[in-house]
């Protein structure tokens, strides 16, 4: 309630130090925003009232994306949002009136870091969103494989408080390609949109934009799981129960269905106004079935539309059961339409759904309990049912095979009869004098007592030649019954005989009428495995299982994933592989409190587009509408804001420690090219700490204006200064021992008009480096300068123009050092490794040159000294051949293979200079000069042999010169006077001396 959020604080004011943290700890909570500085300022601005600080906090407005433009001259600069005053930061004097009004200012007009250009409708619907939908968790576990997604596996979905239904529902329906089609391609046109007037239609529309949102996350995000809380949010208005009760999977998908069938009616009522038939959501998942019967001795015929199928579970062992005992109710035969039948109907399918649902009903009610029970009965389905058997145009035949069946049980019935009677007569006494008689002989027993065995073997019927019966010693009396006093041994073994014979045929009856029963029960299983019934196959789709009892319980969904032909299982945030024996243990129930609850079943058609072959989401991705991507775009951006700020929390908890050279540098060996997800972050940070001694130096200079205005200010002035010094940096004439694009990235970008959005970012992130935490100005400047980076999202920059730029100024380096190395390697005469870095500076900087003039370096000076390098590595190998030495002729023929026959090659794959032919024709006469030379060695005329085609002809082959060693990048300074010291020496003609 508001009266708890507000702070106990004995009343209005300034709260104190302890009770500022914790409304600081309330506010980052409730709205989700982790700067403590427009925390702590909307806190003075609202005296202390936490609910007026959030209203000023959850304003919900946006900013426009900036376009492209050029970067700007200071002065134009000087407007942008950059340079305006901002809330004070903590520990500065109480606000003013004038400043609480710029503060409520900067909320409600959504002030970005770098425009205050007004958004566009669409584009602040998606980004507020987005915000809403922000997933806290970085502080639930530290392991990244536990919150980032791996490649296009599905994703999880957020139980936001007894959800699970609904996200076992979405779950299902997103895996069916056709309708997440449907969903991610709907639109109305502007005048429908405008002309929509009732609440359930603008809920309609509002409930299919979230849809599509959410859709759109579960194709593209980065994230391991999605939240569905806005789509969940409007459905939770429309249920009865109160909020936070379990909702029903049936009451829940009935719902949903009706919402997406009135949608797409919209859509449908442009060209066909009430024309439902033409409704995709009635064409994927409705269908029609004909009912005909009697009642009270009136025959009837109708037609009915389903979309989910109820069946009732009790008293049935299958799906196939299930079926037939709701398509045939009561008595009905071919004297259906006969007065003496009062009640009986059949149901007929006439036309199937693609996909077709079946409500299994599990619940009944206990009216001595007066409350709802699970039936838990064991119930099985298939992975393919076919639907033949239950199609009005197969009525005939199975009508006959029905028939077929009721005869068959009905003779079953009568065998089961004989089967229990015979079963019996072989456990009861089958003639009782004999019986009495045998046991009289042969336990010496009254005859008149019941007890004893009912059934003698032949092991107890041992032969006797004589046996007299003595009288009854019992105290009883006479005996009851009558018995001989004498039986001989052929009447003995006359008995034994009939017994005999009478237990074999008893048992021989009894195994007739079992295995007459087993046919019987056969012939019935395989009644309809007609090939002519299995034309309409559907397969199963998706399972969705409860645990639990009536009133409470766990949903989750068994989805079939066609690309990797293997079952999924979905539960809340968790998509795991699973299996067919797990699923039939986890639905079929009887077992435990978990069983199916709703079966999704999709005709063969379906299944076949459902088999997409694999990445194919990012096939889909790709073709989302531009908000949509946008969206994506977006999301997966703050994910990255979110992992930063994750890691930056992370950080404080250990003392800092000065990065390793390692971690400083970039392995310059490696081509420009595909990186990862994180590669942005990566260059940049690398160029800001290549950076971090003149970033350092601007924010020293603004001691005056920390201490007077705040940190706030004082950022704003060292960005003002340093880009205004750079930019004058970038104008000033080049010379030959000076490159400024060496000391800092944005003199490279102001050189090359990068847009003005990626200068402005590029110098910011300078200021929120990490490794500026000197002292306390410079770290209250630093994060100052992360929380504005925070707010900027893709519509503010073009990441994807953002990361080319500090991929080719990280390029830029490379060419730079490989030259440099080069040409000092040169100068020492090490012409073996001097080609090899001159080559590679050659072919990154063509790169280079091909998006303008100032990209790279000059590509003359890297063509002069490769070719000085060739030619006296040509003159080395050529003298080294004619030695006549053998080692001395490997060592040559090396020098050739490894070096010049690869640098030839490499050459003639670019546009060729005619300095650069000139050379190569140089070489290739010395090799030809050799040829008929009497004084040599025929071993050494063979190999010239072999040499010559490959020196003539460089496009026989395909060579790739082996990379240079890896180089770590100086500090800008450093590189800088390696540039002027090899500079000068080349146009002075003196040594290089550089450490």
């Amino acid at each position: 309630t508001a009266a708890e959020l507000r702070p106990q604080n004995g009343g209005g004011g300034t709260p104190g130090i302890g009770d500022c943290q914790m409304l600081l700890n309330q506010l980052k909570e409730i709205t989700g925003i982790q700067d403590s500085a427009f925390l702590h300022a909307a806190l003075k601005a609202a005296n202390g009232d936490l609910m007026e600080a959030v209203a000023f906090l959850t304003e919900e407005h946006a900013q426009a994306p900036a376009r492209d433009t050029a970067a700007a001259e200071p002065s134009k600069w000087e407007g942008s949002a950059v340079g305006k005053q901002l809330p004070p930061a903590p520990r500065v004097p109480p606000l003013t009136r004038g400043e609480q009004n710029l503060l409520r200012g900067c909320f409600t007009a959504g002030v970005c870091v770098f425009c205050d250009r007004p958004q566009e409708a669409h584009s602040a619907e998606y980004k507020n969103r987005s915000k809403r939908k922000r997933c806290e968790v970085w502080g639930e576990n530290p392991k990244q494989n536990d919150w980032r997604r791996v490649g296009d596996w599905p994703v999880g979905m957020k139980n936001i408080g007894n959800t699970c239904w609904f996200s076992a529902v979405i779950q299902s329906l997103f895996q069916l390609p056709e309708f997440r089609r449907l969903v991610l391609g709907y639109s109305l046109p502007q005048t429908v949109l405008e002309s929509c007037r009732s609440r359930t239609g603008k809920r309609n529309i509002a409930f299919m934009q979230e849809l599509q949102c959410l859709f759109a996350l579960m194709l593209g995000t980065r994230r391991k799981f999605v939240d569905p809380s806005a789509a969940v949010e409007l459905l939770r208005d429309a249920f009865r129960s109160a909020e936070e009760q379990q909702q029903d999977v049936s009451e829940f998908t009935h719902k949903l269905l009706d919402w997406l069938e009135d949608a797409f009616q919209l859509a449908v009522n442009v060209k066909n106004p009430g024309d439902k038939s033409e409704n995709p959501m009635v064409q994927l998942f409705y269908g029609t079935f004909l009912t005909e019967g009697v009642h009270e001795g009136n025959t009837f015929s109708k037609i009915e539309t389903f979309g989910q199928y109820p069946l009732q579970v009790n008293g049935y062992c299958n799906l196939n059961e299930c079926l037939e005992g709701a398509m045939v109710e009561g008595e009905m035969d071919e004297a259906t339409a006969s007065q003496s039948v009062k009640y009986g109907q059949e149901r007929w399918f006439t036309k199937l759904p693609p996909v077709l649902t079946f409500e299994l009903s599990r619940f009944e009610f206990n009216q001595s309990l007066g409350q709802p029970e699970k039936i838990h009965t064991k119930l099985e389905f298939p992975q393919t049912i076919y639907m033949d058997r239950y199609l009005y145009c197969s009525k005939e035949l199975i009508q006959m095979k029905r028939e077929e069946i009721k005869r068959l049980k009905e003779k079953m019935v009568i065998l089961q009869q004989k089967l229990e009677s015979k079963s019996r007569r072989q456990i009861e006494k089958p003639i009782p004098c004999c019986w009495i008689l045998l046991h009289s002989v042969l336990e010496g027993t009254d005859t008149g007592t019941e007890d004893g065995p009912c059934f003698l073997t032949n092991s107890s019927l041992q032969p006797k030649s004589h046996l007299v019966l003595q009288a009854c010693s019992s105290p009883a009396g006479p005996s009851e019954r009558p018995a001989p006093h004498m039986v001989s041994e052929d009447e003995l073994n006359l008995v034994r005989t009939c017994l005999q014979r009478w237990r074999n045929e008893i048992e021989q009856d009894v195994q007739d009428l079992k295995e007459s029963i087993a046919r019987i029960t056969l012939s019935i299983e395989q009644m309809y495995c007609d090939p002519l019934l299995q034309q309409v196959p559907y397969r199963l789709h998706a399972v969705l299982v409860h645990e639990g009892q009536a009133n409470a319980g766990h949903y989750w969904a068994f989805i079939y994933d066609q690309p990797r032909k293997r079952w999924l299982k979905y539960n809340d945030i968790s998509v795991t592989e699973s299996s067919w024996e797990e699923l039939e243990r986890d639905s079929f129930g009887g077992l435990k409190n978990a069983s199916a609850y709703c079966l999704m079943y999709i005709s063969d058609q379906v299944s076949c587009l459902a088999g997409s072959e694999a990445g194919q989401f990012q096939k889909e991705v790709e073709a989302l509408p531009p908000e949509l991507r946008h969206y994506v775009q977006e999301d997966n951006w703050r994910l990255e804001q979110e992992a930063e700020e994750w890691e930056e929390e992370q950080s404080c908890k250990i003392p800092q420690m000065e990065p390793s050279p390692a971690s400083e540098s970039q392995d310059l060996s490696s081509e420009s090219g595909p990186v990862c997800e994180q590669s942005v972050r990566s260059l940049s940070s690398e160029h800001a700490l290549i950076a971090k001694e003149q970033t350092a130096k601007a924010i020293a200079n603004t001691a005056e204006a920390y201490e007077k205005n705040g940190v706030e200010a004082a950022l704003c002035e060292a960005f003002h200064e340093e880009y205004s010094r750079l930019y004058l940096l970038a104008k000033e004439t080049p010379t030959p021992q000076n490159d400024a694009r060496l000391q800092h990235v944005l003199v490279y970008f102001l050189q090359n008009n990068a847009p003005q959005q990626v200068v402005e970012r590029t110098l910011l992130e300078q200021f929120a480096d990490k490794n500026l935490s000197y002292d306390e100005r410079s770290i209250s400047i630093m994060k100052v300068a992360r929380a504005k980076l925070r707010e900027i999202g893709p519509d503010d920059v073009d990441m994807e123009e953002y990361k080319r730029w500090h991929e080719d100024y990280s390029l830029f380096r490379k060419v730079s050092v490989y030259l440099l190395t080069g040409l000092e390697l040169y100068q020492n005469r090490k012409y073996h490794e001097a080609l090899t870095y001159l080559v590679y500076a050659y072919q990154s900087n063509t790169k280079l040159l091909l998006k303008g003039t100032s990209r790279g370096v000059s590509k003359s000076l890297i063509a002069l000294y490769r070719r000085k390098c060739l030619l006296k590595l040509n003159e080395v190998a050529a003298s080294l051949f004619v030695s006549c030495e053998e080692a001395c002729v490997a060592e040559g023929i090396g020098i050739l293979n490894e070096l010049i026959i690869p640098c030839m090659h490499l050459m003639n794959k670019f546009e060729i200079s005619k300095e650069d032919l000139d050379a190569i024709e140089v070489m290739r006469n010395r090799w030809c000069s050799y040829l008929g030379q009497e004084d040599m060695d025929a071993k050494l005329q063979e190999k010239l042999g072999e040499l010559l085609p490959r020196l003539l002809d460089c496009s026989t082959e395909v060579i790739v010169l082996k990379e240079p060693p890896k180089i770590r990048p100086n500090s800008p300074y450093d590189l800088c006077s390696r540039f002027a010291a090899v500079m000068e020496s080349i146009h002075g003609a003196s040594a290089v001396t550089v450490k």
